[in-house]
């Protein structure tokens, strides 16, 4: 597995061990959190810039491998898109190995969203974030939400969520953030990994120690 900076692997066939080990449900299907059509208007309402969620119409990974593809394509939910995650694995060069990087994933970001700015990647370089690369991540976070859309990133090893859950990438793994609440202290996760775990929270801070020796795609 390689370890440089944001060109790791996606989730492998070693890293499927998250939250007791084994993924909960067959992956095979594609499941839909809500048969609401996807918006970008706000879930929740926003007092003074503090919070906001987007609406995600979810589906998980269909396999192993497709994290990155699947990532992206609830990330463009929130746009309203619903786009094939064969079709963008192909575009990034998803193999079993998994997709090699965010900078696989930001140009189709882009080609879908029908801006060629619309993203860019940002990599947290440390092994651990430091105060501004979190402050940073945060930041982006809110710029992106703000905007419409949501934030795919590249993590790797363990982290809790608010409600004390661990989930465990070892391998690596794609996820989109879709929300926040507290100025952008606590995020909102989509995960196509488990259907069971679709969705939760973390602090900004464990998210940034999770990207960490990886990257991100925002606005």
């Amino acid at each position: 597995m390689r370890t440089d900076l944001i060109r790791k692997t996606a989730l492998t066939a070693a890293g499927l061990a998250f939250t007791g080990g084994a993924i909960a449900g067959p992956v095979t299907t594609a499941y839909a959190a809500s048969d609401a059509k996807p918006t970008t208007q706000t879930q929740t309402d926003r007092k003074d810039h503090g919070e906001r969620q987007l609406g995600v119409r979810y589906e998980a990974q269909p396999n192993f491998y497709y994290c990155g593809p699947a990532a992206t394509r609830n990330a463009l939910s929130v746009q309203g898109k619903n786009i094939n995650v064969d079709d963008m694995a192909k575009e990034m060069g998803t193999t079993e190995a998994g997709t090699n990087s965010i900078n696989d994933i930001t140009p189709v970001l882009n080609k879908e969203t029908g801006k060629a700015d619309a993203y860019h990647s940002v990599e947290i370089s440390k092994p651990d974030a430091d105060a501004k690369q979190t402050d940073t991540l945060r930041a982006d976070i809110v710029k992106t939400v703000d905007g419409g859309r949501a934030v795919v990133a590249n993590i790797a090893g363990t982290s809790t969520d608010t409600d004390g859950v661990s989930h465990s990438y070892e391998g690596g793994h794609y996820i989109s953030v879709v929300g926040y609440r507290d100025n952008g202290t606590i995020v909102r996760i989509a995960d196509s990994a488990d259907p069971n775990q679709a969705s939760y929270e973390v602090t900004v801070e464990h998210l940034a120690d999770w990207i960490a020796t990886r990257g991100y795609a925002t606005n």
